[in-house]
């Protein structure tokens, strides 16, 4: 399958499904804005509640936060965002479209030169002067609009876990080393937002800040690149397509001292899903700075102060729910027709299970009915008895539920149902009392 087809055709797959819809479609869209269905949302949470437990649940050095979006100004002036946070970007006169000044696909020379050429038209001299461009949203707080009631809508979590480090570290009475994490939402007015969901003006993002004792950062920053790369391993990301990015000196970020990116080959290319970055005491330091407060932290075993220095993991989770649907997506030749299936890891399926009765009579719904209704308080389930059954089947494969459970006429003899793998297609009767436990098993691992 050529990669262009098969991101168009997920994306056909994801709006008839119900897994994304463009934002506001009823009035033409929003460009680069897009909501979660059905299906969508349910991958969403999963992948979140994934993340959550691997970071908070399962550990006990790491504790949770929910920070506001409207942050006071100065939180974006003392982390650099308002002076730094900018890209360059140039118009093309001729077909009014907007690039960044170092797209790769301008050619002929420094932007705004006689020789330049526009990528999207291919006029040349028709790109304007390069101009800074700051990627935050600004509003205003307050009824009035003016200078002094201007705030941003937040463009990283990050800062939220920074200007509470001692609120949370006096509220939950850890020690350094210890974490803090946050899910929550982003906005930054991208230039050139597109590949459907991988780049937005509005996304979520999962980042954890784990404060270390200067001089152990760089053992800290090893650990949890391991730890991350591992984590993709566990929801059945294929290893072939991910790999690790070490970012060079022109593309450290300001407050970086070392910085990697967990990469997944999309059909458009290797690109970013996570950052792991040292930050060392950057962040502390600069809003001590500005608030004029200590940031400090007393180590009592070692009789000494300082600044503790920041590992950082921060995911996309619009990227990573991008990685999910490609990495599952694939299309195979069963019995003359082409199957569309989404092989996602039981645990993060919208659908665990969907219950099926043969046919529409003989008992065969009322018992189908009752199997639902065990089954939808422990696990994401859906009960369909539309159409021929291997309709319905092609159904729940293209909406990735991994279990198929058929009630047939066997069923009132013995008990049993027919449990449909999506990813082989066996089948295997199982007895219905049991079943629960069963896909809970199933699910799980």
């Amino acid at each position: 399958m050529v990669e262009s087809d098969r991101m168009e055709k997920l994306v056909s797959l994801c709006k008839r499904r119900g897994f994304v819809f463009q934002s506001s479609e009823l009035y033409g869209g929003l460009g680069s804005v897009w909501d979660y269905g059905p299906l969508g949302v349910e991958l969403k949470r999963n992948l979140k509640d994934r993340w959550w437990r691997a970071m908070v649940h399962g550990r006990d050095d790491i504790e949770g936060l929910d920070a506001g979006i409207l942050m006071h100004p100065k939180v974006w002036e003392a982390s650099g965002h308002v002076a730094g946070f900018t890209d360059p970007l140039v118009d093309c006169r001729q077909c009014k479209q907007r690039f960044r000044a170092d797209d790769p696909r301008i050619e002929g020379g420094t932007p705004g030169g006689p020789e330049s050429q526009c990528p999207g038209c291919g006029s040349r001299g028709s790109l304007t002067e390069p101009r800074l461009f700051n990627l935050m949203f600004k509003t205003f707080m307050g009824p009035v609009e003016e200078a002094a009631s201007v705030v941003y809508l937040r463009p990283e979590t990050a800062q939220g876990s920074y200007v509470n480090f001692l609120n949370v570290l006096q509220g939950s009475r850890q020690k350094v080393p210890f974490g803090v994490a946050q899910i929550g939402k982003a906005f930054r007015n991208e230039i050139t937002p597109g590949n459907f969901i991988f780049r937005t003006r509005e996304f979520e993002q999962m980042e954890m800040q784990f404060f270390v004792r200067p001089g152990t950062d760089e053992e800290w920053f090893e650990f949890w690149r391991a730890e991350r790369m591992r984590w993709y391993e566990v929801l059945g990301i294929r290893p072939e397509r991910r790999r690790f990015h070490e970012h060079g000196p022109r593309e450290l970020a300001h407050y970086a001292k070392t910085a990697f990116d967990i990469q997944y080959e999309f059909p458009f290319g290797w690109e970013e899903v996570e950052g792991i970055h040292n930050r060392t005491d950057f962040d502390l330091s600069r809003h001590q700075q500005f608030s004029g407060k200590k940031l400090e932290y007393f180590d009592q075993e070692r009789q000494e102060r300082y600044v503790p220095y920041v590992v950082e993991t921060s995911v996309g989770v619009d990227r990573l729910a991008l990685v999910a649907l490609v990495d599952a997506y694939g299309e195979e030749e069963v019995e003359g027709e082409t199957r569309v299936v989404l092989r996602f890891h039981p645990s993060i399926a919208p659908i665990k299970a969907a219950v099926l009765p043969l046919v529409k009579k003989d008992g065969m719904p009322e018992i189908a009915h009752r199997i639902y209704d065990d089954l939808r308080g422990r696990l994401a389930a859906f009960y369909d008895d539309g159409g021929s059954i291997g309709r319905r089947y092609r159904r729940q494969d293209e909406a990735g539920t991994p279990f198929a459970i058929t009630v047939d006429g066997q069923t009132k003899d013995d008990g049993t149902v027919t449990v449909r793998f999506r990813d082989t297609l066996a089948q295997e009767r199982v007895d219905a009392g049991r079943l629960a436990a069963y896909l809970d098993e199933r699910v799980a691992g």
